[in-house]
């Protein structure tokens, strides 16, 4: 299951962040807060999302940066949240 939602976090991320014409590749290492794909506005829009998507309420102490800097960072946050 994790790789699917893998794949779902990556294509939203290329699908809002990248413009269309991107040859960027993203991978579940990407990194996505440091490397300037996803800024702070953005973070939130993406936990937003992640929290709707699964029905639940990710905390703000544990929405970091650091938390949402790749794809494989925001399985592991979704795990303490989820049975993915």
């Amino acid at each position: 299951m994790s790789e699917e939602v893998k794949k779902m976090i990556i294509d939203y991320v290329k699908k809002e962040y990248l413009e269309e014409d991107s040859a960027m590749e993203i991978n579940e290492d990407t990194k996505l807060i440091s490397s300037g794909i996803v800024d702070s506005f953005s973070m939130v829009s993406l936990k937003m999302f992640l929290e709707k998507k699964f029905s639940i309420k990710i905390s703000d102490d544990k929405a970091t940066p650091e938390a949402f800097d790749s794809a494989n960072n925001i399985i592991h946050l979704l795990k303490e949240y989820t049975t993915i």
